[in-house]
């Protein structure tokens, strides 16, 4: 985390330099997959994700010969995507902080020799049981597992300095996605753009960026921090008040999905206000669309 945290400030002091632009080629980034110590051309980014769903498509067609273009995703770095990158290592860390802040040790003895069948956990002599109660052998200690996930599914907060900072980062993804468009919203260039202004060419084809959509993700940036900062809360179905995520990050003893899902474990959080529904996030969604998803990776 320490290490991931320095390049997020080394990301920031590059976004605080002069403006600069630095081409570069994502798709030759070569990873050691075979951890032989090397990194060789069989290894790079473009290898890897040549057979996954939908990856040839953003390639551009070529209308006089009818053939797709070699996909062509190099980069003219500059501020802004340092900015970027800065608000993905938040994004990153996000997932990491929070399971460090519990205790997952009764979860992952009872249920990960699933997982790990070789780690040397209580039941993993026990996958297949002995005797049968309803199917068979496999499938009742499959079924006896999935009751023991959920009884297990309680997880204490052991770190609540790490569980509140969780929160920080959430807000740090939010406002440097704001300053993100500051910076692209200021550019005059139009050169290979990862994420590019209304004015700019998209590096990806098919996909526009126009103003409606900018001021979509404003206004879904909007939402959100309302929701982080405990002014718009989260709906629960089984209360008239609604769950504070703030509430719930800054004074958590456990993370108790069941309880939580059934009322109890919301209790500590549950607070006066406004809740969010479909109307806060109207404008995402009538822009966006079914692409949501896609939005939120790009964009950060």
């Amino acid at each position: 985390m320490a290490d991931l945290d320095r390049a997020g400030e080394g990301f920031e002091l590059a976004a605080a330099a002069d403006d600069y632009v630095v081409l570069i080629d994502p798709l030759r980034v070569r990873v050691d997959l075979d951890g032989d110590g090397e990194a060789d051309e069989s290894e790079t980014l473009a290898l890897l994700l040549r057979d996954l769903q939908d990856f040839d498509a953003l390639a551009p067609r070529d209308k006089t010969k009818g053939k797709t273009a070699t996909l062509d995703l190099s980069i003219g770095f500059d501020r802004a995507d340092a900015i970027w990158l800065a608000g993905y290592s938040q994004v990153a860390a996000i997932p990491f902080d929070f399971m460090l802040s519990h205790d997952f040790s009764q979860f992952y003895d009872a249920v990960l020799h699933r997982v790990f069948p070789k780690a040397g956990l209580p039941m993993q002599d026990f996958a297949s049981s002995s005797g049968s109660l309803f199917l068979d052998r496999e499938s009742d200690a499959l079924l006896a597992d999935m009751i023991a996930a959920i009884h297990e599914a309680s997880f204490p907060v052991v770190d609540a300095r790490r569980l509140a900072g969780v929160l920080e980062r959430m807000r740090m993804v939010t406002a440097l996605s704001r300053q993100n468009w500051d910076a692209i919203l200021a550019e005059t260039d139009d050169n290979r753009e990862l994420v590019p202004s209304p004015k700019q060419t998209s590096i990806f084809p098919q996909v526009e960026v126009t103003q409606e959509v900018v001021d979509a993700w404003m206004s879904t940036l909007d939402t959100v921090d309302l929701l982080l900062a405990g002014d718009l809360l989260v709906p629960h179905w089984r209360f008239e008040q609604g769950i504070s995520l703030k509430a719930y990050f800054e004074t958590a003893m456990e993370t108790d999905i069941v309880l939580l899902l059934t009322g109890q474990g919301a209790l500590p959080f549950l607070r006066d206000g406004p809740a969010a529904d479909e109307s806060s996030f109207e404008a995402g969604n009538s822009v966006f669309g079914e692409n949501w998803p896609n939005f939120i990776v790009w964009f950060n």
